[in-house]
């Protein structure tokens, strides 16, 4: 083990691992931050749809032979705005047409896939990611997209808050509910394009909510909750890269997995200490009570 994580510090000397991280808390950040909105607005598996949509623009952008991250950024957002206006004017449910699509996206994009040479190789970066892989150029677009994140979340805090609470009481404040619904799945569009390259299709709706799930057992303000996601999905990010150079595990699973632990660990404790919580509070009641 001692050779392992030896080897493991070398490996950050590697300017490919220091990419890999930096893109880690990039995309951890903006999965967190985005995901707690996400999981308050319940638009969670807007994220599994975004993913599968963005699958099937990568396909496209091989089989055209363009390149799959020019085209991914702007499909993913016309995708997002097609769901919303499906979701708007069709008489379905949402979860029943958010199946549909989501059905329909990955069955075409894996037979595009497999009628690609090397298709089988891409078809597994694609689906489960690879976070070693990311370049200098995979990472302008994700510190802009953070800026412009942080940027948006620090301006629209009120709206956000009320729209959270209640969107008609939101609206009769004067808060423009559905262009906020719209920024919203639109950066949720453009984190779930940035993001695929690190943890890949399957897992992208598991990196999204996880941390925002971990945080909601943890906070009691809209502030701390948002502040405690984006934190946790910097810190998963952080660990599981180092956990798949340790135990040379594919990163990608390694990440969410991470996050996974992190939601179990926090979630026993709270079980505890509600417990305890209720031990203590039962035993003041009944000493007023024989005093």
């Amino acid at each position: 083990m001692s050779s392992d994580l030896s080897g493991s510090l070398v490996l950050l000397q590697e300017p490919f691992m220091q990419r890999a991280l930096l893109g880690g808390l990039i995309t951890g950040v903006l999965g967190g931050w985005v995901g707690s909105l996400a999981v308050l607005r319940q638009l969670s598996f807007f994220a599994e749809a975004l993913g599968q949509a963005s699958l099937l623009g990568i396909s496209l952008a091989l089989l055209l032979s363009l390149s799959p991250s020019l085209l991914l950024l702007p499909f993913a957002l016309g995708f997002a705005v097609l769901l919303r206006l499906l979701l708007t004017r069709s008489s379905l449910s949402a979860d029943a047409l958010l199946s549909l699509m989501c059905s329909s996206a990955l069955a075409l994009s894996v037979v595009l896939l497999s009628s690609l040479p090397g298709a089988r190789l891409s078809l597994q970066q694609l689906l489960f990611g690879d976070i070693l892989g990311i370049g200098w150029s995979d990472l302008v677009p994700m510190l802009l997209l953070l800026i412009t994140a942080l940027i948006y979340g620090v301006v629209s805090r009120r709206a956000q808050i009320l729209i959270s609470v209640d969107p008609l009481l939101a609206r009769s404040r004067g808060v423009a509910v559905e262009t906020h619904r719209m920024a919203l799945l639109g950066l949720l569009a453009l984190v779930v394009a940035v993001s695929i390259k690190a943890v890949g299709v399957l897992l992208i709706s598991g990196f999204v909510v996880i941390p925002a799930c971990t945080a909601r057992l943890l906070s009691r303000s809209f502030t701390a909750y948002v502040l405690l996601a984006s934190g946790i999905g910097a810190l998963s990010a952080v660990l599981g890269l180092l956990g798949s150079a340790v135990f040379n595990q594919p990163s990608g699973p390694m990440v969410v997995l991470m996050q996974a632990i992190l939601f179990g660990l926090t979630l026993a404790l709270a079980g505890l200490w509600a417990q305890r919580w209720a031990g203590a509070t039962a035993t003041a009641a009944s000493a007023d009570h024989g005093g």
